[in-house]
């Protein structure tokens, strides 16, 4: 049995301390993934139980919203021996650049590091579904939803940390100042 937690603390990527969230919310924990996806064989290991859960929706194509999901999707397609791209924003839309293309009646999995709000992986479909593609599921290394998804959601991990709004945020009432992680700008 794979332990996603052991090996996202022996990789330095699970943090404590007082993090700025991209939902404005505040938190005592993060997760960051890429610093689990800068040791590929650890990387393998914690996606390959995506790889198991999703290797029956007959895909053709697995779409990382950059930042956070290139790497993961990359690895999960190439678990699945299938195509991968990226979504990115540009001028803050997420967009297919690059040459990218999805064909009309693909089915893709978008694929994430973490999924909390679902906000990238909410904006990567419907730059898909425009495309003509048909979305099955989002996968992910660290599920930590805070809100009702669309679409299926498979991980790795489910993890759960307190969040805080910042006028109720007791890190901040101790005088702390958040940190912003992540790639997001708000």
């Amino acid at each position: 049995m794979i332990d996603v937690i052991e090996i996202l603390k022996e990789c330095g990527a699970l943090l404590e301390g007082h993090f700025l969230l991209s939902s404005g919310k505040h938190s005592n924990k993060y997760c960051q993934c890429a610093k689990l996806l800068q040791y590929p064989d650890k990387a393998e290991k914690v996606i390959s139980l995506v790889y198991e859960k999703v290797k029956s929706l007959n895909l053709d194509v697995i779409v990382g919203p950059a930042m956070g999901g290139i790497t993961a999707a990359y690895e999960l397609g190439r678990q699945l021996g299938i195509k991968t791209i990226f979504t990115e924003r540009e001028n803050n839309v997420m967009t297919l650049r690059r040459g990218f293309e999805i064909q009309p009646g693909d089915r893709v999995l978008i694929m994430e590091d973490v999924v909390t709000t679902g906000k990238s992986s909410m904006e990567t479909a419907k730059v898909l579904e425009e495309a003509g593609g048909i979305v099955v599921g989002i996968g992910c290394i660290v599920d930590r939803k805070v809100c009702e998804i669309q679409f299926p959601v498979y991980s790795s991990i489910e993890l759960f940390f307190e969040t805080y709004d910042d006028k109720n945020c007791p890190l901040c009432e101790m005088g702390s100042k958040p940190i912003k992680p992540g790639s997001r700008k708000f």
